[in-house]
């Protein structure tokens, strides 16, 4: 069974850092590109960040460009995003995923948690 475990969220004041960690288990997680994504209350799920599955390419939105940094862990199966100069809007339940592109069919975790405030 496919499990995805997301730690790592809190409060933070702008201009903090957080990391957030996936832990990844029932599946082959070094043959899987895996994705980031948030929702903020009110609004729909988001795309943040993809990472390949050997972590040699990546990709962000881009209002987190320059802040957040995805990679990745195989031997450990764990996913991670770095979250650098973190902004209020960045206020959000944060989610790993699995086969982001298959839409209805992806796997996501239960998310964490990550409040930007002063």
């Amino acid at each position: 069974q496919v499990q995805l475990v997301e730690s790592g969220g809190g409060l933070a004041q702008p201009g903090g850092s957080l990391r957030l960690s996936c832990a990844a288990s029932g599946f082959p997680f070094s043959v899987y590109d895996m994705t980031w994504a948030r929702q903020a209350p009110g609004k729909g799920l988001e795309w943040v960040s993809g990472i390949s599955k050997d972590g040699s390419h990546t990709a962000y939105e881009d209002s987190v460009k320059g802040r957040f940094t995805v990679s990745r862990d195989n031997a450990k199966n764990t996913l991670y995003l770095q979250m650098n100069g973190l902004k209020p809007e960045d206020t959000a339940r944060y989610f790993c995923v699995k086969d982001w592109g298959k839409g209805p069919l992806r796997i996501m975790g239960q998310g964490t948690q990550v409040t930007v405030s002063s």
